[in-house]
C-alpha cells in the first residue's frame, strides 16, 4: 500500500469514527497522554431539550444534570503518564 493510499484510508477511518461518535452522542478528546470519550446530552431529550440540565432555584442556584447523559460512563485510555509536578519550585 502506498503512502498516499494509507493516508486516504486513515482519513476515511477518522471521518467514519467521528460520524459514529456524533451519532452516539460522544465527545472525543485525544492527546499524547490519554484518549477520552465523554457523553453529550441528547438534542431531542424532552427533559432538558439538549441543554444538558436545568437550573435549580434557591439561595445558591446550581445546575442539575439531566439523566440523558449524566448517568453514562466516561471512557478513558491512559497512553503516556503525565509527569508529576514538584511540590515546590527547584530554585
Amino acid at each position: 500500500m502506498t503512502a498516499r493510499r494509507l493516508s486516504a484510508t486513515l482519513l476515511l477511518a477518522a471521518a467514519t469514527a467521528a460520524a459514529v461518535l456524533e451519532a452516539g452522542r460522544w465527545r472525543l478528546h485525544a492527546d499524547r497522554h490519554r484518549i477520552e470519550l465523554t457523553p453529550r446530552p441528547r438534542r431531542a431529550c424532552p427533559d432538558c431539550r439538549g441543554e444538558g440540565g436545568w437550573w435549580v432555584d434557591g439561595a445558591n442556584p446550581e445546575m442539575e444534570a439531566c439523566g440523558c447523559w449524566a448517568h453514562r460512563r466516561e471512557l478513558r485510555v491512559q497512553l503516556v503518564p503525565v509527569p508529576a509536578w514538584p511540590d515546590e519550585p527547584p530554585f
